[in-house]
């Protein structure tokens, strides 16, 4: 059931009678509202001012898709910090949106479990041949089919130009109008509502993007120079006027939640948000959205690269309350493993059998212990840290497009360790995420890309290639010179999915394979939290292990052989049962793309592997499931 008591303050606010027009502009004297007629001058009205710099208007209701800006004390019109959409650009009017209109049809949504999350993430721009709202709305029922519970969307906040990842966005109450309108983002989410998918999207608070960012012509307090991060001046969460800043950013994310109706929000970087106040922003943010949503499930996602329990630690237990985690010691520990990345943070990793456990027992692995690559001691003890809220991946956004040419995991690694490391990930109890097109190995990378104006553009061309001057495979210039350029229009093409890959070997046999996995995960293993996780182990340097729950009372092993041939015992992943165990499903099959070739001997309690591969196992006293 949709909640819809709670009422913006920010904004254009379209009420049936009226249009009230809010905005926190302190340092003015005065502001007036330009109202686009479609004649010049624009009509001008002015705006009372309130308490502590709030200045507002209330007009008879405007038809919805009026354009209008903001004067400061007379000079310049800048569009709305809160306008809901820049049809123009973001330098240009704002437009009035009445969000009431739409016809929602998910009056009974509920949402989806945390426990129950299998995500997605994509990019509106690229994931779809259309690269619009309306164009991945059309590609959801292959997702529900494959198995995904919820999509999560990259930034889709405005931004200038026509291409962009979402994280240089500056109008963040505006959907991209390069993707469509707001109807039809809510169009989307409707869509994925009736297929049974939850959306979640990914916000941006910890920064604002280079071009178009008029906030601070209407305050300097919402950026402080006491803290820094690494886009420049940090947000003011804990200074003078920090109450506005905080709000402004709560009203945002509310706004998100239910004006569209979506089912969370992932926080990129919540590291970056520095905050000494006596009650630290996540925390304030993650009751007031779950106290405006009790009737739905609605998930708060943070990317932080601290590891700290205290993010998913509930408020009541002096948390800040999040939901779950993006943990990326999982993903670092299987790149080292598999296709030997050790530049920058991956040097901090091992990529051993017994690291990969540990961190799959723990959640995380660094817990504590010094980081060389940080020069200083990186994490918290995650113990009482439901596996549930671990975020883990093979891939993700980043993971690709930060490297040079935006290779996949699957680009570089042999399709066999691919498939093991595919069953590892879907089998674990923690959350697992795909990116988009990794269900069918899909040959499309993944670049960074921007449409910036001609000068930025230069800069940001040359800074990508800057960053990867310390990569020992890009130390001299003629090697970094032909690294992608992220304001050619190239650059954005060669990252669209290409959809037809799907019905095409080898692809299809990889979806096949992602299909059984995540089916065999709905159906067959038991929501419990802390089994695998508890059991995971290495069996050998090339092998490690651990346990499933079944719903039917029954335990599942899984074996993962990442690298070369060779038998494994598997003895250690169930000491006391002394029955055979029969194959349920293994990467290795000709189905998948295998060579089926993983022989169990129950005799030895052994497993031979011909190369890299991973299997199911379980009792042979239970009927294998059919999935």
């Amino acid at each position: 059931m949709i909640r819809t008591g709670w009422h913006p303050t920010l904004g254009a606010i379209v009420d049936p009678d009226r249009t009230t027009f809010s905005v926190w502009a302190p340092a003015a004297t005065i502001v007036d509202l330009m109202i686009d007629t479609g004649q010049s001058p624009d009509a001008s009205r002015p705006m009372v001012r309130g308490a502590e710099g709030h200045f507002s208007v209330v007009c008879e209701r405007l038809e919805p898709g009026t354009r209008y800006r903001y004067r400061l004390d007379g000079c310049g019109s800048f569009p709305d910090p809160a306008g809901r959409f820049q049809p123009d650009g973001v330098h240009g009017p704002s437009m009035t949106v009445d969000p009431s209109t739409f016809a929602w049809t998910d009056g009974d949504w509920a949402g989806i479990a945390l426990s129950d999350l299998v995500i997605y993430e994509l990019h509106i721009g690229t994931f779809s041949p259309a690269g619009t709202f309306l164009g991945a709305a059309d590609q959801l029922e292959a997702l529900r089919d494959l198995g995904i519970t919820a999509i999560e969307l990259m930034p889709v906040a405005d931004f200038p130009g026509s291409r962009n990842w979402g994280y240089d966005g500056v109008s963040l109450f505006a959907p991209a109008r390069c993707y469509g309108t707001p109807d039809e983002l809510r169009r989307l989410i409707d869509r994925a509502h009736a297929l049974g998918l939850a959306v979640l999207l990914d916000v941006v608070y910890n920064h604002l993007g280079p071009d178009g960012a008029y906030l601070q012509h209407y305050s300097e307090d919402y950026l402080t120079h006491r803290h820094h991060s690494p886009w420049g001046a940090g947000l003011n969460l804990d200074g003078d006027a920090s109450p506005h800043v905080r709000q402004f950013f709560i009203e945002n994310a509310l706004h998100w939640i239910h004006e569209y109706h979506l089912d969370g929000l992932r926080l990129d970087a919540t590291h970056a948000l520095r905050d000494r106040g006596p009650r630290h922003f996540l925390s304030e943010l993650s009751a007031r959205v779950h106290d405006s949503v009790a009737d739905r499930h609605v998930h708060l996602i943070a990317e932080d690269d601290r590891n700290l329990a205290r993010l998913v630690t509930p408020i009541a237990d002096g948390g800040w309350g999040l939901d779950a985690l993006w943990t990326d010691d999982l993903h670092h520990q299987l790149r080292r493993a598999l296709a030997g990345d050790s530049d920058g943070y991956f040097g901090d990793y091992t990529g051993s059998t017994t690291d990969l456990a540990a961190t799959i027992r723990q959640g995380w692995f660094f817990a504590g212990q010094h980081s060389p690559h940080l020069r200083a001691p990186r994490g918290t003890d995650p113990a009482g840290v439901p596996p549930r809220r671990c975020v883990q991946c093979l891939q993700n956004h980043d993971q690709i497009g930060n490297r040079a040419f935006g290779e996949r995991l699957h680009h570089q690694i042999e399709p066999a360790a691919f498939r093991a490391a595919s069953l590892l990930l879907l089998m674990l109890p923690h959350t697992p995420l795909l990116f988009m097109g990794q269900e069918w190995a899909a040959s499309s990378p993944f670049l960074y890309f921007t449409d910036h104006h001609a000068e930025l553009g230069r800069l940001v061309t040359e800074g990508r290639r800057r960053e990867f001057r310390t990569f020992k495979a890009f130390a001299d210039e003629a090697a970094r010179a032909v690294i992608p350029d992220p304001q050619a229009a190239a650059t954005f093409e060669r990252s669209r999915l290409a959809w037809q890959e799907r019905d095409r070997e080898p692809h299809a046999a990889t979806l096949r394979l992602y299909a059984a996995l995540l089916a065999f995960r709905r159906h067959v293993l038991a929501a419990g939290d802390t089994a695998a996780a508890t059991s995971a182990r290495a069996l050998d340097a090339d092998t490690i292990g651990f346990c499933r729950p079944t719903t039917s009372g029954d335990t599942v092993l899984v074996v993962v052989r990442l690298r070369g041939a060779g038998s494994v015992d598997f003895r250690p992943l169930a000491p006391s049962h002394d029955g055979a165990w029969t194959a349920v499903m293994s990467s290795d099959d000709p189905a998948f793309g295998g060579d089926g070739t993983v022989e169990c001997d129950n005799t030895r309690a052994t497993l031979s592997f011909s190369g890299p591969a991973a299997i199911i196992l379980r009792s042979a006293a239970v009927e294998a499931p059919s999935v």
